[in-house]
């Protein structure tokens, strides 16, 4: 979480550049800044904050709490399993835990988005594939009519072979070309291992095309090269080839070397139940860095560790945002208070994080928070509540701003995406 953010609810704060700065692809040659970046600069931090906060304030005793969002959440999932004593509540947002897969997926779509001259969608193509989604499944799910967004993307059976085709030798942003075609189709289908057809991570969830951070930035040779391939370079060498990558040996290299130290997978948090930490996460259902399969996937993982939903939600929570892309904004109702948002809910049950320390504080377990939209001058502010996994927002009729006009409905539990068990490592 920002720090700012943090002061402001009257916290004493703490962060750290993970070991990285300043510029992450610059330390390939630094095996022991790796393991700072994987878990060992947070724990450090975390140490000494604690004695800072003992030596100037010279409390009893005080609560901890940690708060990040993307490689926040990685942060934030690492600390649940390695030091389940560092924090008494945990809140992580869209996690790239499985910090070597996510890259390989990032690695993926930036492939398949370069694979040919003419296989890249433009901006416009993309705003055409967004809509023809949001208008085969938007308002089906549960969601409101007229929802800008999906409310539950699993049940968005998107073919893309509907969308308008071009014409032999024709382009345009009307129309998707037979190579672009298959270019959707690969980023939905997510990265695969090359020879034996195991899944290594989720695809592109439907709903999030046009989102920032999207297919765009992904396939963007100027920028999303240097921003995301640097664990590429750590283990294979700073003269690693994106286009020569082998999702087989090539991806068993990288896990052998840095699995270990940047993977967060671990679904057995008996030691941070057992203390009586609280773990809260949250995704985002349009999100394109961090597909939410990833993150439900995760947590499932985790309550049947802990000995099924009942006794897994006794700790640990997850809440799925429609419309959200990655961390904060999008179009739905998406703000309370997390990570990279300025604002300060007036009340806990529209503060994630203050929600996360009635529940550490209190016992008071969150079943549901109201989040808010960002809303256009001229355009009233949208509210609508979020619910605990496996609940979704179901719209009951009426004004679709306000959050009474919505109720938390069980859905089914479970994503089709899911790595294979040499993935989770």
């Amino acid at each position: 979480m920002g720090m700012v953010e943090g002061l402001k609810r009257g916290f004493a704060v703490a962060n750290t550049d993970m070991g990285t700065a300043p510029d992450i692809n610059g330390i390939a040659d630094y095996p022991e800044r790796w393991i700072d970046f994987g878990y060992r600069a947070t724990h450090e931090m975390t140490r000494v904050a604690k004695d800072l906060v003992n030596a100037f304030y010279k409390p009893h005793s005080f609560y901890a709490y940690f708060a990040g969002c993307s490689t926040g959440g990685q942060q934030a999932l690492a600390e649940a399993q390695r030091y389940p004593r560092d924090y008494d509540g945990i809140l992580a947002g869209d996690p790239g835990h499985n910090r070597t897969h996510v890259s390989t997926y990032f690695l993926w779509n930036y492939a398949a988005l370069n694979s040919a001259p003419d296989a890249k969608l433009s901006s416009g193509q993309w705003s055409l594939v967004s809509h023809a989604v949001l208008a085969h499944c938007a308002g089906k799910d549960g969601g409101a009519v007229g929802d800008a967004f999906l409310t539950d993307p699993r049940k968005c059976h998107f073919d893309p072979t509907t969308l308008p085709a071009c014409k032999a030798g024709k382009s345009g942003d009307e129309c998707i070309t037979a190579p672009q075609l298959k270019v959707l189709q690969r980023l939905y289908s997510g990265p695969v291992n090359s020879r034996t057809g195991e899944r290594i991570y989720a695809g592109l969830t439907p709903g999030s095309e046009s989102m920032p951070l999207g297919p765009v930035m992904q396939g963007d040779p100027a920028i999303w090269p240097a921003q995301q391939f640097y664990l590429f370079k750590w283990a294979l060498g700073q003269d690693f080839v994106p286009e020569h990558f082998d999702f087989d040996h090539d991806l068993d290299r990288v896990d052998a070397r840095l699995a270990s130290e940047l993977n967060a997978n671990a679904s057995d948090l008996s030691d941070f139940a057992r203390n009586g930490g609280k773990l809260l996460i949250y995704s985002g259902l349009a999100d394109p860095v961090v597909p939410f399969s990833e993150v439900v996937n995760y947590y499932d993982r985790v309550t049947t560790s802990a000995g099924g939903p009942d006794v897994g939600g006794k700790f640990a929570r997850l809440f799925l945002v429609p419309g959200m892309g990655h961390c904060f904004g999008g179009p739905g109702a998406t703000a309370m208070g997390q990570p990279f948002t300025s604002d300060v809910p007036a009340t806990p049950d529209r503060d994630v994080l203050m929600s996360l320390v009635a529940w550490t504080e209190q016992g008071a377990a969150p079943s549901s928070l109201i989040v808010h939209s960002n809303s256009e001058p001229g355009k009233p502010m949208a509210e609508r509540p979020v619910c605990a996994y496996p609940a979704l927002p179901e719209y009951k009729g009426g004004d679709a701003t306000k959050p009474t006009n919505f109720k938390c409905v069980e859905h089914e539990r479970g994503v089709e995406q899911r790595p294979a068990l040499r993935y989770l490592n």
